[in-house]
């Protein structure tokens, strides 16, 4: 296809603020190698081209909340991935010639800018490396290589502001000016989307005098106004709540009301929903509470933390002298801590200790706090800007990974997110100083879950652990590596000179624990070595030319940008279910099983049938428990953050403490509990994670909140049927009561049928379908081949009962998902090839049904397909139709279901006017889709701008359906 766009590919950018490179010196300039392009083709003439539509309605009113057609993409990006950067990323007003139409645009729009920025700045040895620079980052955006943070595709090569980052920290000190600036710093940022972070505890406790002789307010009292002002904020712009981190250390006098704050507030909402209130998040009353705008976390450090294992006293401080006013038993605090997060998920928890271990710059200050989402952490009054790699992109075909192309790539983005500092603007001066003297940068990756099951390694495990660890190792050893090659080109970060003893320290600390982490298998062996090389580089070129950035890498949530690769997981979290929602070109939906299972299966040593077999089990059961030939020591790999089988707490926390030695920030992560879960449970993960060496955590325990919609339910209903119940013995006074019943609909004398012979385990038997004539499936018999036994005269009855039904209007879906899977004997073995094997002779008819009357999005949801398509996912990994089935691009369009092999039978029949059965469940995301399955509730609010049921991604959550996320983008 033309490059229709290529008219507007116009460069943008500048020198860093107030002139010159910051610590500038002659250099060569980088000379910039292909990886993944070739000289004098451009990477878009390399791909296929299509123009799509995209609408976007919220389901819950049907209203259109988005809306535009004719986008260009290429042919292999997902529906979802489309209209995420379309309503998300594309910039300019709907309906006007200036908004973007293309892709094309704003990789164009962010590439170029940085182009000439490198340019400008003297990052490239010449022109022809900067071409090179510029192909190679268009081709890794294009192919979903790698993200930058939403902020640069918002604001990079745009007329307003140029801010690159999405993380943020304050700081505030013990004086009213400064707690006011807080308030306006804090609002600045929530204006443009983005989150920060503080840490209260310079302010003096309520405990502590004013110099005035006065009693002091206390952190917690400030907390309040900040609160309100992130909610105004909130409620007056975008529709999520602000996203903030509010950090207290252990030792402050007030620690005790800071542990307890939520708990009380969560004791309002409880008292303030049972008496009738809207106490959903986001709902009319909420805002009635306090402390709901926030994490928070205390900040722990090791002499507490060993207080508390030898179970003895710790001593809180006055914040103007240091002096100890009080001890407290360190067991105590520690335990309210854990039941405060058992109520309510508040607060988590920082290890001070570790975190200022690793600190690169502890001559510039300390780490004080972190961003929202706890995965930034560095000096007060910075920022972060953050880019993510997915992992899947660097599997080969044979399973192996591929480090080289991963380290190159590290050094392609790494080198882009450096030269963003040079143009970038910032909310605040103090930050914009800050970060154009320390350059931090967060490179991370996403799809590890994925990564781990596709090469058959089960996510708690030591061989997963150690594929992480390693390609962790390998990421930050290689953008430490390219930053100490630009530092020699133009200059280590401004604030290095009087921290390059620390931050050299630190790396160094990178360099023995990789030589000391324990290794897995052939797989992540080459990446050891690969990784064990770049550290002795880094040692070397840093010692000769110091660093470009004082870090280099965070592990980010990646949920936007996560949507928009097409990844499978986020971050660093596992799967969240084996079977996925997908959402098709021209309208619809369907249910795949996740095509990381049959390349796990192959992996270890499956044969084509087996894989179909356990394929199609998992598509009807949503897990692989009972799979056909899967191995008892093959479940693990499988198991996923929600479901049948679940990932323990301290299988989440195994895993951050495996990667968290090479990442110069955090992670964010939230390990999930069930509702089971004990105080000391919780009391454990926090001491173990300690114990690991992991910075930070917080914990979750299902449904500990109220303030989370479990349901699709309006709001307003509750009140109405309180309303309703209300009223009901004054309304029934003078006014007729209106009973509505329901009418049969009789099927005529001659109707058409399909009659089916059938063995389930053994047991012979015929069903009969018989169906209106227009209308769809109106009554089943059912005969077993011994008449007069007491099973062929329980399938009379049943038959019976089930044709009435269908005749009064119960639509024949609520019949397959009420009764398939229902087990019982005769079971087994069939000889229908479309259902192989059934758990009972009821879940075999019902399955036949639904192949023979549902159409294909029905049953799809439902998790049944015929042999055909399971046998197109094996080959295609998706259930959709090929182009020489149906003309729809990515598979079927609502209107038109894939064939099988049987008759083609008639429609469903809708029920009659008179009848208003309960809608069958409708799914619009993989959460929904796993709640219905499973037959659980995931513990997450529904979205504010399309209603669908979020998804945790770290510590925020994501709408898998319009991108949008709970916190810090």
């Amino acid at each position: 296809m033309t490059d229709t766009s290529s008219g507007t590919r116009s460069a943008k950018g500048g020198a860093a603020k107030g002139g010159k490179p910051t610590g500038s010196k002659a250099g060569a300039g980088l000379r910039v190698e292909r990886v993944f392009t070739t000289p004098g083709v451009h990477p878009y003439d390399e791909v296929s081209w299509e123009r799509r539509d995209v609408v976007m309605t919220n389901w819950r009113d049907g209203s259109v909340n988005f809306e535009q057609r004719g986008v260009e993409f290429p042919d292999f990006w997902s529906v979802n991935s489309t209209n995420i950067v379309t309503s998300k990323y594309f910039r300019g007003a709907l309906g006007t010639p200036q908004r973007e139409w293309s892709l094309k645009q704003i990789i164009d729009r962010v590439v170029l800018t940085y182009r000439a920025a490198g340019e400008k700045n003297g990052y490239f040895a010449s022109p022809a490396d900067a071409e090179v620079f510029e192909h190679e980052l268009t081709h890794a955006l294009l192919h979903q290589v790698f993200s930058f943070n939403s902020p640069v595709w918002f604001n990079v090569g745009t007329t307003q502001p140029q801010q690159v980052s999405a993380c943020f920290i304050l700081s505030v000190d013990d004086s009213m000016d400064s707690i006011l600036d807080w308030y306006k710093e804090e609002g600045m940022i929530f204006k443009g989307g983005s989150g920060a972070g503080l840490n209260l505890s310079r302010i003096r406790s309520s405990k502590e005098l004013l110099t005035s002789g006065g009693n002091a307010s206390g952190p917690v009292s400030f907390m309040r106004g900040a609160d309100a002002s992130a909610g105004t904020i909130k409620s007056g712009g975008a529709t999520r709540r602000a996203a903030k981190m509010v950090v207290l250390d252990v030792d402050h006098p007030d620690v005790e009301a800071f542990i307890e704050t939520k708990v009380k507030e969560e004791e309002k909402i409880r008292a303030l929903r049972d008496a009738g209130f809207d106490m959903d998040l986001g709902g009319d009353d909420i805002t009635s509470v306090q402390y709901q705008n926030a994490n928070n976390s205390v900040r722990v450090n090791d002499e507490f933390m060993t207080a508390v294992e030898n179970g003895t006293e710790f001593g809180l401080r006055a914040r103007i002298t240091g002096e100890v006013i009080e001890t407290v038993d360190a067991k105590g605090l520690f335990r309210k801590m854990a039941e405060a997060a058992w109520a309510c998920a508040d607060p988590g928890i920082q290890y001070d200790t570790i975190i200022n271990q690793w600190h690169t710059c502890p001559e510039s200050g300390r780490i004080n706090a972190s961003n929202p989402c706890s995965e930034y952490m560095h000096l007060d009054n910075s920022s972060c800007n953050l880019a993510s790699l997915n992992l899947m992109k660097f599997l080969r075909d044979d399973d192996t990974f591929d480090a080289v192309t991963f380290a190159k790539t590290v050094e392609l983005v790494i080198t882009a997110m450096d030269i963003s500092i040079c143009f970038a603007d910032f909310p605040t001066e103090k930050i914009g100083d800050t970060t154009r003297a320390y350059r931090q940068l967060g490179i991370g990756y996403a799809n590890l879950g994925a990564l781990l099951m596709a090469t058959g390694h089960a996510y708690d495990s030591d061989g997963g652990r150690a594929l992480a660890g390693a390609i962790t190792s390998l990421m930050t050893g290689t953008a430490y590596k390219r930053g100490a090659e630009l530092a020699g080109i133009v200059g280590p970060y401004e604030g290095y000179a009087r921290n390059a003893e620390p931050h050299q320290r630190v790396m160094r600390q990178h360099a023995d624990a990789n030589a000391t982490a324990p290794r897995g298998d052939d797989l992540d062996n080459p990446i050891w070595a690969a990784a064990t090389e770049t550290w002795q580089d880094v040692l070397r070129l840093g010692a000769k030319h110091g660093f470009r950035n004082a870090q280099a890498s965070v592990l980010a949530p990646t949920g936007t940008i996560g949507l928009m690769m097409d990844c499978d997981t986020t971050g660093v979290e596992p799967d969240l279910a084996l079977v996925k929602f997908k959402k098709l070109v021209g309208g619809g939906s369907m249910q795949i099983v996740n095509g990381t299972v049959p390349r796990a299966l192959r992996r270890l040593g499956y044969q084509p049938e087996q894989i179909e077999a356990v394929v199609a089990h998992i598509a009807d059961h949503g897990n692989v428990v009972d799979a056909p030939g899967l191995r008892n020591e093959h479940y693990p790999i499988f198991d996923c953050a929600m479901g049948e089988r679940v990932i323990s707490a301290m299988g989440h926390v195994r895993m951050m403490a495996a990667i968290q030695p090479w990442i110069s920030g955090a992670i964010s992560k939230t390990v999930n509990m069930p509702e089971s879960a004990s105080v000391e449970e919780i009391e454990e993960i926090y001491f173990q994670a300690w114990k690991l060496g992991v910075k930070a955590l917080a914990i979750y325990r299902d449904n500990c909140k109220v303030g989370q919609p479990l349901s699709a339910k309006s709001k307003n209903d509750g009140k109405a049927e309180a309303k309703a119940s209300a009223s009901a013995a004054p309304a029934a006074v003078g006014k007729p009561v209106i009973e509505y019943r329901p009418v049969r609909k009789r099927l005529p004398k001659g109707r058409p049928g399909i009659t089916t012979s059938f063995t389930v385990g053994g047991a012979e038997g015929y069903m009969t379908a018989n169906s209106y004539p227009d209308d769809g499936l109106g009554e089943v018999f059912l005969k077993m081949s011994k008449q007069g036994s007491t099973l062929a005269g329980m399938m009379d009855a049943f038959s019976i009962a089930v044709s009435v039904g269908m005749q009064y209007g119960v639509p024949l879906e609520t019949y397959v998902s009420k009764f398939t899977n229902m087990r019982f004997e005769p079971a087994g073995l069939t000889d229908d090839p479309d259902v192989r094997m059934a758990q009972s002779i009821v879940d075999y008819i019902f399955r036949r049904l639904a192949l023979d009357f549902l159409p294909f999005e029905t049953r799809s949801a439902l998790g049944i397909h015929s042999v055909e398509e399971r046998q197109r996912h094996l080959e295609t990994g998706s259930y959709e139709a090929s182009d020489d089935v149906d003309a729809d691009v990515e598979g079927l369009s609502q209107s038109a279901p894939l064939a099988n092999t049987r008759p083609q039978a008639v429609p469903a029949a809708p029920a009659p006017a008179a009848v208003q059965p309960l809608p069958t469940p409708v799914v619009h995301n993989s959460t929904e889709l796993l709640e219905l399955q499973q037959g659980i509730n995931s513990d997450a609010p529904l979205c504010f701008s399309c209603g669908t049921k979020m998804r945790r991604a770290g510590s925020c959550y994501l709408c898998e359906g319009c991108g949008s996320t709970s916190g810090c983008s």
